[in-house]
């Protein structure tokens, strides 16, 4: 609850009033001096009454990719029983405010009001909560409450489709297709067995040390498993546009056309940090998220020498494809070392002003301007 100037004027006249009238035996100047105090009282008791709103916001939809659009749909009912509530709100939506007229609306009844949410830039739009403000008739209290929480809109990178898919390092006699559930005979892991399992597949010997039914997990060697590696360290992204690096930007782009092209042919893909934030954000699903919540972080020299030094230890997969900006042209020797555990390693280099040499560090090197040129480049590559 704030007092405005005027009501901090007004409680100074009546401390005033009240005081001299008292002193001096001044009649009218007491009765002007308990008439300010009476309407600060007033104006504070108008601005506590707290009106019961109910806030129900449908974002549609609630994952977009950058430019496509997307709206909010606000829900405001009055729960009160005896008078109509005239607020004036405002929703956050971003960094802007979106003015939602309240004008009597009467006890049991609602509005709905439906606006754009900004996607001209890539990331998690937080939508809310309802601010409310209540003032007196005077002027002289204001008193702000929120009320609602907030749903996010994910705001994913441009996908430019993607023609090509690598053929992994083994190859299959029969193609790529897989009729075995779960995988084929390679063996990958253990699980806890599920309604559905197939009994011929369960590990007694494990089962019977823990005392419930495990299962084998195999992975299908013939298939291609793909590792997309996205440099977020903010070296690697020096330029910046309005407080943007379009580098990184374009670098997303990239990763999201591949990630999606993998999930098109059903073909495993993980993505992966260079400087991996602490923990997911809340509320993501999948890859698209994070890339959608993923922004530039401060990294030390040692960082993309143990992010390499970690995907060699792990091999989580047979093609490799990492993506960087201009400031790390210096630095792709960390991963041309990968060559040994990853047969086919794709560099994507976005922003930089003069072009890799070729086979510069025996690795396929792509240099693209934006995720457009990096699609058409992906295509084009004729070797993995």
């Amino acid at each position: 609850m704030g007092i405005t100037a005027r009501g901090v004027g007004l409680l100074a006249a009546a401390v005033a009033l009240l005081g001299v009238g008292f002193r001096f035996a001044y009649p009218e100047l007491t009765v002007l001096g308990v008439a300010a105090a009476v309407a600060v009282g007033y104006a504070l008791v108008t601005a506590a009454w707290r009106p019961r709103l109910t806030v129900e916001r449908v974002a549609d939809p609630d994952r977009v990719a950058r430019g496509e659009p997307a709206a909010m749909t606000l829900t405001v009912r009055n729960g009160g029983r005896l008078r109509a509530a005239s607020l004036v709100a405002e929703d956050r939506c971003g960094g802007r405010l979106v003015p939602v007229p309240l004008l009597r609306l009467r006890p049991g009844r609602h509005t709905e009001v439906r606006y754009e949410v900004p996607t001209h830039r890539r990331g998690v739009v937080p939508v809310g909560p309802l601010r409310v403000t209540r003032r007196d008739p005077l002027g002289l209290v204001t008193l702000a409450r929120s009320y609602g929480g907030r749903v996010p809109v994910w705001v994913h990178p441009r996908i430019h489709p993607l023609t090509a898919v690598p053929t992994g390092a083994g190859r299959s006699l029969d193609g790529r297709t897989d009729s075995v559930p779960h995988g084929s005979i390679t063996f990958d892991s253990l699980r806890e067995y599920v309604v559905g399992d197939e009994l011929r597949r369960v590990h007694w010997r494990t089962s019977a040390r823990v005392g419930e039914l495990m299962v084998r997990e195999n992975v299908d060697t013939s298939l291609p498993r793909m590792v997309v590696v996205l440099d977020n360290r903010a070296g690697a992204h020096p330029e910046r546009v309005d407080g943007l690096a379009e580098s990184f930007e374009s670098a997303c782009e990239a990763a999201a056309s591949v990630v999606a092209a993998a999930v098109r042919e059903d073909l495993p893909v993980s993505l992966l940090l260079v400087a991996p934030p602490e923990g997911d954000p809340a509320g993501a699903s999948g890859p698209m998220d994070r890339l959608a919540a993923v922004d530039l972080a401060d990294g030390g020299a040692d960082v993309l020498p143990t992010a390499m030094s970690r995907l060699r230890q792990e091999r989580s997969g047979d093609t490799l494809v990492f993506l960087t900006g201009p400031g790390a042209r210096g630095e792709l020797g960390h991963v041309g070392a990968l060559r040994g555990a990853y047969p086919s390693v794709v560099v994507g280099v976005f922003g930089a002003a003069e072009p890799m040499p070729v086979g510069a560090a025996g690795l396929v090197v792509v240099d693209a301007a934006d995720g457009a040129g990096f699609a058409a480049e992906w295509d084009g590559i004729r070797r993995w």
